[in-house]
């Protein structure tokens, strides 16, 4: 009897000859996702810009269905184009931040990727495993002739010392900064100081979370036919969250507890957490709080009379209030009522905490070093007076840039303040006001690859405490460990990517194989199982041909 492979195996060499390239085929995408995203060369400065040139470069961008913002997106790009005839700049928009930064994701394995894009530090830090990905923007900032202010620009580019110092710090992590700030938003409690007033309280100098839980439980009272009495409706949701990620990172830390520590340890499966979540789940079973995730927009709850606290961005501000330019209900909904623009609840009022959000400007890199030089002067027009007034202007914005801020323009804008309800609408203008009024008072978490989903699994903790509560279960103790396990888990925070600790502290073992030499290594076992189980099907074909 001859041997298996003596036989068989050369039977099948001109079926292999088939299978074995469509094979390959399928695994190729992994290989040149590998090298993709990781065999760019370090971007270098080059020593002049040919503008003789023709570059196009791509520009990705959230737009919230505002065509005030997308008419200025559209003027920023002629203006520029106009100074630099060989440069096109592509537009595309986008209604979400997450939607950007999934698309990032999915494009860097072909490499892709826009040239500049409009994003958070937590999703960068993400980009930021594929090396060279993304530019540090060190080098360019001091450039003294492409730099910040640098003498080659055809346009009156922003010194960096012009840059507020807090926005600026904000794209700094992981030893480089790696965006430029182009706005910045708070969040902000909306208020029907109407309805606050008729259940007789009076709005304190500083929001506290004992007075919004107190004046929500109010405001739950019901005549005898299930009729709200502040408003007289069926419906009455007084306290509405829109992001329950800051509302989770700013309770903690205004309590002075953990989240995570500069270097990626995860610190919020804590005690304080605990606490916090018992204290939702007490007012979301009264119905006194709920979320965006569960109930809808704030502002539609608000403007309808249905809701009393709404906190959601700054940038936000124009689809709050009965005369809210953007609002999104039909006037036959919506309830007069005066409109209150606060800082978020807090512990401590005379130590006020609250986050400082609001989109930067990252620049990819490409193997081109002119088409990189093209879309960093590009960015950097996004700081002039032009766009960053204009832009700030239609939402709760305020500029970046202390240049911005100075001029008369800038200046008679805040101080029109409730001439109209389009550009100098007063709620829009208040929000705006807040922010300027609290820049100290603002702070950032820490950022790390992996720092985007501890902020979604911060905010999973509430959603998933408030829509237990509204399926009648139980939240105690075991209900909390079991919440811990499932949001580490669904989020991997318990992986070696959240610095190998699980939820109780305990160490992990590390040296885990990142996830594309994990998908390169599988494609490749299964195409040689593939194959072996070819050669013994064909052997046994072969076996009862012979009998």
């Amino acid at each position: 009897m001859k041997p298996f492979f003596s036989t068989h195996f050369f039977q099948g060499r001109r079926m292999c000859r088939l299978v074995l390239p469509a094979l390959l085929a399928l695994a190729l995408p992994v290989l040149g996702g590998c090298h993709g995203s990781r065999g760019l060369r370090a971007f270098a400065v080059p020593e002049n810009f040919d503008t003789s040139k023709e570059y196009e470069i791509t520009f990705w961008a959230k737009n919230d269905t505002n065509k005030t913002q997308t008419a200025i997106y559209e003027r920023a790009i002629d203006d520029f184009e106009s100074l630099y005839p060989n440069i096109t700049v592509n537009l595309r928009l986008y209604t979400d931040y997450g939607k950007i930064y999934n698309d990032v994701i999915t494009n860097i394995a072909t490499n892709t990727t826009p040239n500049v894009c409009i994003t958070y530090p937590d999703h960068i830090a993400t980009y930021l495993s594929g090396t060279n990905l993304v530019v540090p923007l060190e080098e360019l900032m001091t450039d003294e002739r492409y730099g910040l202010g640098g003498s080659e620009i055809l346009f009156d580019s922003t010194p960096k010392d012009e840059i507020i110092p807090q926005f600026l710090e904000e794209c700094s992590f992981g030893g480089h900064y790696y965006a430029l700030p182009f706005m910045r938003s708070t969040e902000a409690c909306y208020i029907n100081r109407t309805y606050v007033e008729a259940l007789g309280y009076e709005l304190p100098k500083a929001l506290t979370w004992d007075f919004v839980w107190e004046v929500s439980e109010a405001a739950m009272e019901q005549d005898g036919e299930g009729n709200f009495l502040v408003n007289g409706q069926k419906v009455m949701i007084p306290f509405i969250y829109k992001s329950t990620d800051n509302m989770m990172i700013q309770m903690l830390r205004q309590k002075g507890a953990g989240y995570s520590t500069d270097e990626g340890k995860i610190l919020l499966f804590n005690d304080t957490t605990k606490e916090l979540l018992y204290t939702i789940a007490e007012h979301a079973a009264t119905g006194a709080f709920s979320t965006f995730k569960i109930s809808s927009y704030p502002a539609n709850f608000l403007n309808a009379g249905q809701c009393i606290f709404a906190i959601d961005s700054t940038a936000g501000a124009t689809w709050m209030g009965t005369d809210a330019p953007l609002s999104d209900i039909s006037q036959d909904k919506l309830v007069r009522f005066e409109t209150e623009v606060m800082a978020i609840p807090q512990f401590d009022p005379d130590h006020p905490q609250m986050i400082s959000q609001g989109p930067s400007v990252c620049v990819f890199n490409k193997t081109d070093p002119g088409e990189v030089l093209a879309s960093w002067l590009f960015t950097q027009y996004l700081l002039t007076n032009e766009v960053q007034i204009a832009y700030s202007q239609t939402e709760g914005y305020v500029p970046v840039t202390s240049k911005a801020r100075e001029t008369d323009e800038y200046r008679d804008y805040l101080a029109g303040c409730g001439q109209d309800d389009e550009m100098h609408y007063d709620v829009k203008i208040k929000a705006a006001n807040l922010l300027l009024d609290n820049v100290g008072n603002t702070f950032v978490t820490p950022v790390f690859n992996g720092s985007a989903s501890l902020r979604d699994g911060a905010g999973q903790l509430i959603e998933n405490t408030v829509k237990s509560v509204r399926r009648r279960q139980e939240v105690n103790d075991e209900y909390m460990d079991k919440l811990y396990s499932d949001v580490a888990s669904l989020y991997r925070l318990d992986q070696p990517g959240g610095k190998g600790e699980d939820v109780s502290g305990a160490k992990k073992e590390l040296g885990k194989l990142p996830a594309t030499s994990v998908i390169l290594l599988s494609s490749l076992a299964g195409v040689w199982l593939l194959i072996f189980l070819y050669l013994v099907l064909q052997a046994s074909k072969n076996k009862r041909n012979k009998e």
